[in-house]
């Protein structure tokens, strides 16, 4: 058996497990890099701390809301416009071949947080998967968080 070592994982099964909405907290950080926080306005765009793949991203309103159905059109188009920013900055920055985007609304749809609302954006590239995950229930991600974050807050700072 191969061993695959990433030491640095240890980081969030050390960590204490966060009470109350990940959203509202990275939206009312004081210290974002801390929690991830690309921008704060005019939505939330965080880092996934458990990604699916390099730079996979998460973009949230700025209300506590989990009712999509029932969101005014204006906030709904503030949304999709960050969603669409947040993926070309994706694009521009780190050129991924493909991007996945979705939004599971309740826990039957996969929503791992059901009471805000949020889309996940997760870059792809041509053979991005292998066999750890099957083999190992590992994922191998090729880059630390905070170096994804430190490339990525730059573009998310400056606005046209």
């Amino acid at each position: 058996m191969q061993v695959l070592w990433a030491p640095w994982r240890g980081a969030y099964f050390e960590a204490p497990k966060a009470t109350g909405c990940i959203f509202c907290a990275a939206r009312d950080a004081s210290e974002p890099r801390q929690q991830l926080v690309l921008t704060q306005t005019p939505a939330v765009v965080i880092l996934n701390k458990f990604p699916y793949a390099s730079a996979h991203l998460m973009v949230a309103p700025l209300r506590h809301t989990a009712d999509l159905a029932g969101m005014p059109p204006e906030e709904l188009h503030v949304l999709i416009s960050e969603v669409q920013r947040a993926a070309g900055v994706l694009y521009d920055v780190l050129r991924p071949e493909g991007l996945n985007i979705g939004i599971n609304l309740g826990a039957a749809a996969g929503a791992g947080i059901t009471d805000h609302l949020h889309w996940h954006l997760v870059p792809r590239w041509v053979g991005d998967t292998n066999f750890m995950p099957m083999l190992a229930e590992v994922r191998v991600m090729p880059e630390h968080l905070e170096a994804t974050w430190e490339k990525l807050r730059r573009p998310f700072q400056i606005r046209e």
